[in-house]
């Protein structure tokens, strides 16, 4: 069947044909976690039905559930809701709507795979109850927290998201993976062990198993935001509350960031002094680092992180191929390479 084959076209091919379809699109994002038997099988269904559609997007598939980053043609939203909730395993799934869209596509192709979590989080999930999470918080509820001098907020992203945006009064740790934080963030707290704890992410699919993981740890009072940072600037924009979140809120999509608050709080990396909180990544294919450049420094540099990924991005392609093994072998982090460059 013709829309289930693998799309062999070049990156760059795949980036000029969805910057040629036109068409107003729908950026959202949703998961869940339930019970699917056969998750190979639940791919094909869904890469079948939202190909048909022209969906894009980055979606992850286990045995314990759904993670979905995706955008969907503006006509053809209708169907793919009634398709969507239509699907035994998906029934009743709320989406997190984009606060905004970007000049480009948020995503240029549609990636389905399959994995053994919907989030890398190194828990054994055998080890603890993973349903015993903690209570949502209303927009509402998230900013009493914020106000109240007995309740600890704490940002359960990576720092390369909370360097751009985070809540007043948040303690954001220092850590570049989820993985890191949940081993972090447990010791962090004890002395806050008796106070209200609210828990805060993108789009709330971290917290769910944060929260269940921290009560696990001896923090009874867990509670964390319902729909994350997306959901919460909906609400306050809904109710006429107050915004309580600075700068702007990382995604993890071609836009690389959507505004929330009206403050730029981040600077540079590359000058280190003007504010900035737009992301680029590096020209240079092989260091591809993700940073954050103000616009004198991008166009000084050109589009590079450095006068080294400059001069060797132009060398000679054999001599391209050299360093790039070299510098694969030697030097990549394990980790995605968002945080070479965080200001410190």
């Amino acid at each position: 069947m013709p829309t289930l084959l693998k799309d062999l076209r070049p990156r760059s091919e795949k980036r000029a044909a969805a910057l040629k379809d036109t068409r107003p699109r729908v950026t959202l994002s949703f998961y869940r976690y339930v019970k699917i038997g056969n998750p190979d099988a639940f791919r094909l269904r869904l890469l079948e039905a939202w190909a048909a559609l022209g969906c894009m997007g980055r979606i992850y598939v286990a045995h314990e559930g759904i993670n979905a980053q995706m955008n969907v043609p503006k006509e053809h939203f209708e169907a793919f809701d009634a398709w969507v909730q239509a699907q035994p395993e998906l029934t009743g799934v709320p989406y997190k709507i984009a606060v905004e869209e970007g000049p480009m596509p948020s995503f240029y192709k549609l990636t389905i795979k399959v994995r053994n979590k919907i989030v890398a989080d190194g828990l054994d999930d055998d080890s603890f109850d993973v349903t015993n999470t903690g209570e949502y918080l209303t927009a509402a509820q998230m900013n009493e927290y914020i106000d109240d001098p007995e309740a600890v907020v704490i940002d359960m992203r990576n720092a390369y998201e909370s360097e751009i945006g985070h809540f007043e009064n948040a303690i954001i740790p220092d850590v570049d993976t989820f993985r890191e934080e949940l081993e972090v963030v447990p010791k962090l707290l004890t002395v806050h062990k008796n106070k209200k704890i609210a828990l805060y992410c993108t789009g709330g699919i971290r917290c769910e198993k944060a929260s269940a993981w921290m009560k696990h740890q001896g923090y009874t009072n867990v509670k964390h935001l319902k729909g994350g940072v997306i959901d919460y600037k909906h609400q306050v924009e809904r109710e006429g509350l107050p915004n309580k979140f600075k700068g702007k809120n990382f995604v993890f999509d071609e836009r690389l960031g959507e505004r929330v608050g009206d403050e730029v709080i981040s600077h540079c990396h590359l000058c280190r002094t003007a504010k900035s909180d737009t992301h680029y990544h590096c020209k240079n294919q092989v260091c591809h680092v993700l940073f954050l450049g103000c616009d004198a420094c991008i166009k000084a540099r050109d589009g590079y992180c450095s006068a080294k990924c400059r001069l060797t991005d132009k060398a000679p392609e054999k001599l391209k191929k050299l360093y790039a093994r070299y510098y694969n072998r030697y030097f990549r982090p394990a980790q995605f390479k968002k945080t070479k460059l965080r200001a410190g």
